[in-house]
């Protein structure tokens, strides 16, 4: 095994756990903030997820011999953000984070759950998840009319960077975030003094509480998004790289280390799709057989990445949050074009795709129970309702 370690997928796992973590560590805090997280919460789950998202690749790498690339599920996170706060606080989101990561267990060990997950139509799926994304990325045009001076700094150099280089894009402008909170925010007296305080890991432990509006309003919604946006298609990317790895046992692992996050404030761990193609591609080494080593490289490096957490989120918090949402918004982007494209494609799913997008973007919640799942039950009976009418037609 050490025989296959190269220098080559040594920077390719730290390239992608670099980029993994840059690009939507900020959508991850807005989404725990955005459903009752206090600081330490979401620092501490952003630790737990980076930590247990990094083990996970080592272990499925290792014991695979396959570039198995883990990720948090940032559209997951989105739809927390877009949900907002749950009554009973963060401890009900936590019960419907545990939740869901039993329904990843059981989907990947028991097949019918599984077809059931991949049997809901693509058209909905997508237009639930670009409803749910289109209000973060609203928020760069809103940092620009908050300050243009603050704003427009990060914008430009996600346009710049991502003309030559759209992997670097999102990068380049959280280093531009970085620059405009030195340089162009009055930060207060003694702000940074307890900044060292926050490199020691701080894990918080929350009592999960479980009710029926954590279940369908979190459990249910961040499932689906999670397998439908994450685990499928991060197993699309393997196969097109040639590798034919097991789903289930994949899947299974997935949820078991989604439960070991939770109770610390981790929303769900999941395959990548993005990064998946990092370290399933010839840039990881030129030999498809040895490239396992990129996975377990990023696996080290996100559990590197996870203990600094705390520092982090402390630096993030000095800064308006509508600029953080708005590197969160420049990362989901590109997201939000391909889920939109995906749900409006075909004509037949067309009025239900659009149902589905509109109630879920609306953002109103009945019985505390979020937009998004009651846009994929709408739309769900306009595409039923389609079909129906189109046999009577006939």
């Amino acid at each position: 095994m050490l025989r296959d370690f190269s220098a080559q997928a040594l920077f390719m796992g730290l390239l992608t756990a670099f980029v993994g973590f840059a690009s939507s560590f900020a959508v991850v805090l807005h989404g725990l903030t955005g459903v009752g997280a206090t600081e330490a919460q979401a620092a501490s789950g952003l630790m737990a997820l980076s930590v247990s998202m990094g083990v996970c690749a080592i272990v499925l790498s290792v014991a695979t011999r396959l570039p198995i690339s883990i990720a948090w599920s940032t559209p997951g996170a989105a739809l927390l953000a877009s949900s907002g706060a749950v009554e009973g606080g963060f401890a009900t989101a936590v019960g419907g984070f545990l939740v869901c990561a039993v329904l990843i267990v059981i989907a990947g060990l028991w097949k019918p759950l599984g077809r059931m997950v991949a049997a809901i139509p693509a058209a909905l799926a997508n237009a639930m998840l670009a409803g749910v994304l289109i209000g973060l990325c609203f928020a760069p045009a809103k940092a620009i009319a908050f300050d243009p001076l603050l704003g427009l700094p990060i914008v430009i150099a996600w346009v710049v960077v991502g003309s030559f280089n759209r992997l670097y894009a999102v990068p380049a402008a959280l280093a531009a975030f970085v620059a405009v909170l030195a340089f162009g925010i009055d930060i207060p007296d003694g702000a940074l003094a307890g900044l060292a305080e926050t490199l020691l890991p701080k894990p918080e432990f929350v009592t999960p509480v479980f009710t029926v509006a954590g279940l369908v309003g979190i459990a249910l919604p961040l499932f689906i998004v999670t397998m439908a946006s994450q685990n499928i298609p991060g197993i699309a990317v393997l196969k097109v790289n040639h590798y034919e790895p097991r789903p289930g046992p994949l899947f299974a692992v997935t949820g078991l280390f989604s439960l070991l996050s939770a109770p610390f404030g981790g929303h769900a761990v999941n395959l990548a799709a993005i990064t998946a193609a990092m370290c399933a591609g010839s840039d990881a080494h030129p030999d498809p057989a040895k490239r396992y080593w990129a996975a377990i490289n990023a696996g080290v490096f996100y559990v590197i990445f996870g203990l600094a957490a705390g520092a982090v989120t402390a630096f993030v918090s000095l800064a308006p949050p509508i600029l953080i949402q708005a590197v969160a918004g420049l990362a989901l982007i590109s997201a939000f074009a391909n889920s939109a494209l995906n749900a409006f494609k075909e004509p037949d799913g067309r009025e239900a795709a659009a149902v589905t997008f509109l109630v879920t973007a609306s953002g109103v919640s009945f019985a505390s129970i979020s937009g998004a799942f009651w846009g994929l039950i709408a739309g769900g009976l306009m595409l039923a309702l389609t079909r129906f009418a189109g046999k009577l037609r006939a």
